[in-house]
This record gives C-alpha cells, sequence and structure tokens, in this order.
C-alpha cells in the first residue's frame, strides 16, 4: 500500500533540490545606465560574482606623484560626509585667478615651482615649460599623476534579490533592458544593453547567480524543518492586479513551495518566524497550476493561450501561469525566462505529487440526495461517500473506475462511474460548498496515481519543460 508513504523519484525534499542545480557565472561587460524621467544615460561596466552585482564608472584617480594628488582621490572617495581641516593659504587670490594647468603667474616664470597650484596637486597638464632641468625633489618631479580607472560605484548583493523587466507602475515590457532589486531595496537602476542577445545573456547570468544562492537558502531552512515540511522551490514572480479597463499592473510578489501549502509573501522570509507572515497561504491539493502561454521570440507566439486563461485574457508578459484556488479564483503571475517557467511548473507537480502521497485522503462534506454526507478522496481507495453521523459506506469506487465528470460551474457536480462487472455507468450528483477546491483535489490525487506508476506521466504533461529543458539555460 502506498498510503501515507513518500516513495519514488520525489520522495524527498532533498533529493528535490539536487535537482535544481544552477550554474554559477562570473562575467564582466558594458551597459548604460538610464535615468529614468530625464532620458539620459552614462556608460557603465558591469562586474559579476556568485554573490553580487557591480557597477562601475569611469573617473580620473591620482595615480601617483606629491601627497596632495593621492589625499585629492582621497575627498573623491570619501562618501557623503567628509570632515576638512584647512589652512591660510597667502596665494589664494592669485591661485584663484589661474586657469586649470596654467603654470603660474605670466609676469614671473622662475615662481612656477613654488605656485600654489603646483602645491594643490590640481592641474591635470604635462610639465610646464621649463629650461631648469627637474630633481626628484622638485615640485615638478613630484606632481600627481592621473589616470581614467572604472571604479565601484554600488554593490548589488544577489541573495533573494529580483529582477524586473517591467516599467515602474506599467505593464509594459522594457526592450533589451533590466534593474536588479536587493532585498533591502537597493536598485541597480535600469541597464540598457546594446544588443538583445547581450540582454538575454546578463539576464540569464543574473538570474542563475540569483538562482544558485536561494537554493543555498532552502538547504539552510530545510536543515531546521521536518521531512513533511521541505521547501521545494521558490522565488520572486510578478503578479498581475487588475486595473481599470484593459490596463493591468504588476505587482513583485515571492512564492515558496513548502509543506503541504503554497506560501505567497510580499517579502521574502529570513527567518523561521517569517514563514507564519505570509500574507496568505493555499493547500496544495486545492491549487491547480495553469500554463498561459510562451514565447519563441519578440514577434512569435509559441503557445497562444492554449485555452488555461481567463476568455480573452492577453498579457504583455511573455511567460505566465495562473494558480486557481477556490472558489473558481485566479491568481495570475509571470516570470523573467523560460527557464523560471519551467522550474515552477515542474515544481508545482512534484510538490502537489509529494502532499498526496503525504495526506493519503482529504474529506469534504457534501449533500446527496437530500442528505449530508462525507466525501473521501483517497489515494490507495479512489472515492468513497459514506454518512458523517453513522460512517456507514454508501459507495465507493475506484480512480479507474471514474469516466468523466460535468459541473455547473457553482456547488454542483455529477461523476460518472463504470462498474466493472455490468461495465454500465452510475451517474453520482453531489454538491459542495466549494466545489473548485474538490475538482482541484480529484485532479491532484488523479495526477499522483498515474505518477506513481508512471514516473515519466508529469513530464509528458508539462508544456513548458518541452520548449525549455530543465536545465538549457543555467
Amino acid at each position: 500500500s502506498t498510503h501515507g508513504r513518500l516513495h519514488g523519484p520525489w520522495s524527498c525534499a532533498h533529493s528535490l533540490c539536487l535537482c535544481f542545480r544552477f550554474s554559477p557565472q562570473t562575467r564582466t561587460g558594458m551597459a548604460s545606465l538610464l535615468r529614468e524621467g530625464s532620458g539620459s544615460a552614462c556608460d557603465v561596466r558591469l562586474k559579476l560574482t556568485k554573490e553580487v552585482l557591480t557597477i562601475q564608472k569611469q573617473d580620473v584617480v591620482c595615480v601617483g606623484g606629491s601627497s596632495h594628488g593621492a589625499h585629492v582621490h582621497l575627498l573623491r572617495n570619501a562618501g557623503d560626509e567628509v570632515t576638512i581641516t584647512v589652512e591660510y593659504l597667502r596665494d589664494a587670490p592669485s591661485f584663484l585667478k589661474l586657469p586649470l594647468g596654467s603654470p603660474g603667474p605670466a609676469s614671473d616664470h622662475g615662481s612656477r615651482a613654488c605656485s600654489p597650484l603646483f602645491d594643490s596637486g590640481l592641474h591635470l597638464n604635462g610639465n610646464p615649460s621649463s629650461t631648469a632641468p627637474s630633481s626628484p625633489s622638485s615640485p615638478v618631479a613630484n606632481e600627481p599623476k592621473y589616470e581614467k580607472h572604472w571604479i565601484d560605484t554600488l554593490s548589488v548583493p544577489l541573495s533573494m534579490a529580483r529582477i524586473s523587466r517591467c516599467k515602474a507602475g506599467a505593464e509594459k515590457l522594457r526592450s533589451g533592458a533590466f534593474e536588479v532589486l536587493a532585498l533591502d531595496g537597493v536598485s541597480t537602476g535600469i541597464l540598457q544593453f546594446h544588443t538583445a542577445q547581450e540582454s538575454t545573456d546578463w539576464l540569464r547570468a543574473v538570474s542563475a547567480n540569483i538562482g544558485d544562492l536561494t537554493l543555498q537558502t532552502m538547504r539552510v531552512a530545510n536543515e531546521c524543518c521536518s521531512p513533511c515540511d521541505q521547501v521545494v522551490h521558490m522565488g520572486w514572480v510578478s503578479e498581475r492586479l487588475e486595473g481599470t479597463g484593459s490596463c493591468h499592473t504588476f505587482r513583485p510578489k515571492f512564492l515558496a513551495l513548502k509543506g503541504s501549502s503554497l506560501h505567497v509573501f510580499s517579502i521574502p522570509p529570513v527567518s523561521t518566524l517569517d514563514w507564519v507572515q505570509a500574507e496568505k497561504t493555499y493547500n496544495l491539493c486545492e491549487v491547480l497550476f495553469k500554463l498561459h502561454k510562451l514565447w519563441l521570440s519578440e514577434d512569435c507566439w509559441l503557445h497562444t493561450d492554449l485555452g488555461l486563461g481567463p476568455h480573452g485574457f492577453e498579457d504583455p508578459q511573455p511567460y505566465c501561469f495562473s494558480v486557481l484556488v477556490s472558489h473558481g479564483q485566479s491568481r495570475i503571475f509571470s516570470v523573467e525566462l523560460g527557464s523560471e517557467l519551467a522550474t515552477w511548473e515542474r515544481s508545482f507537480q512534484r510538490a502537489t505529487f509529494m502532499e498526496v502521497q503525504r495526506t493519503g485522503s482529504r474529506t469534504y462534506a457534501c449533500s446527496w440526495q437530500g442528505e449530508t454526507l462525507c466525501f473521501t478522496v483517497d489515494f490507495a481507495l479512489g472515492f468513497t461517500c459514506f454518512d458523517s453521523k453513522t460512517k456507514n459506506v454508501l459507495w465507493r469506487f475506484k480512480f479507474s473506475q471514474l469516466k468523466g465528470s460535468s459541473d455547473d460551474g457553482n456547488t454542483r457536480v455529477k461523476l460518472l462511474f463504470q462498474h466493472l462487472d455490468t461495465r454500465q455507468i452510475e451517474v453520482k450528483e453531489l454538491e459542495f460548498p466549494d466545489l473548485t477546491a474538490v475538482l482541484h483535489c480529484v485532479h491532484a490525487f488523479l495526477a499522483a496515481k498515474v505518477a506513481s506508476v508512471d514516473p515519466a506521466f508529469l513530464d509528458s504533461q508539462s508544456i513548458a519543460r518541452k520548449v525549455f529543458p530543465f536545465n538549457a539555460e543555467r
């Protein structure tokens, strides 16, 4: 009997974690940092490591010469607040009148060496015209030397970071651009790349490193959890919010498949106590994952709607899925990469399969022929209807005997069962307070039953996986 026992290729969450492998990447490259609103941009260099994405800007730095020049460097990189000690400079009036790099007053060429401009170390020009030889101790020989260097200006930690291609407060995607936002809200700003391929390559690289760090976080969290409450997968998504007319906006959400539930957070859980702070939790046996559509390229649809989303639904996001919950409601999410979509689809399948085998059965109150009864979906026994008071079994059918169903979209459902001996079809009509939850539960148990016999079943049902091999982009 498989009742209440875990077995097969997905028998533990630790083995699940090993399936989700990411390849951390290190790379450097150029991009433009956009300033939204002004439309201006500046060139920056990106440096990606396993844990951090660093933005560098080009600046002039002192690489040698007088100590004053080395200290000009300190001021430039001192931060928001500095303490400056000043002293009286007798020749300040003549200094302030000189253009940058000027050797000194024209009437006194011999005084160039002791000019306050030379002492300040601010000139960028070459040696002044002088016939006198320079000595190592002279100000001319010790004048500062400047070079252009790439200076770190911002470092964004990638642990629990998210990537966004959506324009703020809008549903439109940025073309060839994205931003990375750290857990504490620090943002890289909008990074624009020269070609679509560069943008895709950087998007995949940053996403791979975020995924690897998320996997490490999952492993740490699972060390503190019981075997029945392990994290199968978690990560950032964008949720579509209903707008006025045809306009919609998206809000970042953090989803986690943990134990028996799908958790929805506004911010990621970083401690054990944070897991009880989810804004919403759903039992995995009572939700249904639905794929919306996939894009192959900017102008080419691979799958359109697929009949899985709301009628007439059109979404500007390329990789979308719905989570259908109780009472016919649904929540629509999107991710940035096709590989992420395939990961979420497979993770939902696995997490649901594990929860079905863990729980073994689920029972719902229902009414039949005017009586209040209980309807049970059991992984080992199939479907059972019994009297809630006497516990007497009224009827029972195996999963293989279910030949079809129909419902009124509200509370009533008709289940068509075939008797094994007579091959006759018998219709059972039941009414449930939350019909959607029951139908999702039936679907989950049926899929898990088939998967327990044929492990390749779930892969054969995965639309995203057929298009995006699981580790193709990672």
